[in-house]
């Protein structure tokens, strides 16, 4: 059993027709057709969105994914039209809400492995295979790859683990031309990211995109959408500390998993019951790598940001 602890209602505003509630993010349409996601301050972990929110976590993400769809703008277009607050939005939709195209969206997590760790990980251990590619052996958590390497994955509803799938069955679902130009985009973004990444001393181990086609008189044009090298869609690595062979400290909700597995949280993830309220000690240190991500990333300090 998996899922929301508590599901929120949906916030109502004249105008706007909500869609879906997701793991982080409210989806909603306004009268123009045009997308609003917003957002929250949720936090999911082993498939659970947990009853306790991390402040300012959903204006992280979203002024991220706005810094970095900048420097990525060369590469492949994205789908935010504005951020301008809709008429009749709560206060605190400000700087986590984004008006996007509608888009007819690709099945596919594009997902891009420079190095070796989580679910690649597992398989490479049973198999010296990521998705179907082998790899050299000798490789072990953490490891860089020889080449970054494309790994898409069927996206899961919330709740389900999103599952690894091969190239040749992306191909199988959406045609050979669509997944070819998926791989490329994705490891062109992946290579710009991590080299600028890497400038800031991070390391970007690997990410997720999600992309969708838009309409134009040239015709189907593909899209960047959705959220983008995110602490919440990335993982990310201090470069000092990087080290193969061993669990890597990350930029992440790492803080969270960790405490849920201790004896403390008195919570058995094997279990049917829902994950407990997270003490303030552990918020606070997630919102802090939040945001210490943000500002390494961006060279902006998030005071100034909020101001």
């Amino acid at each position: 059993m998996s899922g929301f602890v508590e599901k929120p209602e949906p916030v109502q505003v004249p105008g706007l027709t909500h869609l879906h509630t997701g793991k982080v993010r409210d989806l909603y349409r306004n009268e123009a057709g045009e997308l609003v996601m917003v957002a929250s301050d949720r936090i999911s972990a082993f498939d659970w969105v947990l009853p306790t929110e991390i402040p300012d976590k959903g204006r992280v993400l979203t002024q991220l994914s706005l810094w970095w769809f900048d420097q990525l703008s060369d590469l492949v277009p994205h789908h935010v039209i504005s951020t301008e607050l809709p008429a009749g939005a709560p206060a605190d939709w400000a700087g986590r809400t984004l008006i996007c195209k509608p888009l007819d969206m690709v099945a596919v997590e594009c997902v891009a492995r420079g190095y070796l760790t989580g679910s690649g990980l597992l398989e490479y251990n049973d198999s010296r295979t990521v998705c179907g590619l082998a790899l050299p052996e000798g490789l072990s958590d953490g490891s860089e790859l020889p080449a970054p390497i494309f790994t898409p994955a069927t996206k899961a509803a919330v709740g389900d683990h999103d599952e690894n799938v091969s190239y040749e069955e992306v191909a199988r679902q959406v045609g050979a031309e669509t997944a070819a130009l998926l791989r490329r985009t994705t490891l062109d973004v992946y290579a710009r990211a991590r080299d600028i990444a890497r400038e800031r001393g991070i390391v970007l181990a690997d990410t997720k995109f999600e992309f969708g086609f838009e309409s134009t008189p040239e015709g189907a044009r593909l899209v960047l959408a959705d959220e983008v090298l995110t602490p919440d869609s990335s993982r990310f690595w201090p470069a000092d500390q990087w080290q193969p062979g061993r669990t890597q400290p990350s930029y992440d909700k790492q803080i969270v998993r960790n405490w849920l597995l201790s004896p403390e949280s008195g919570w058995d993830r094997a279990s049917e019951q829902p994950p407990p309220v997270l003490p303030q000690e552990v918020v606070e240190r997630t919102r802090a790598k939040y945001l210490e991500a943000y500002e390494l990333l961006t060279g902006k300090s998030w005071s100034q940001e909020t101001r």
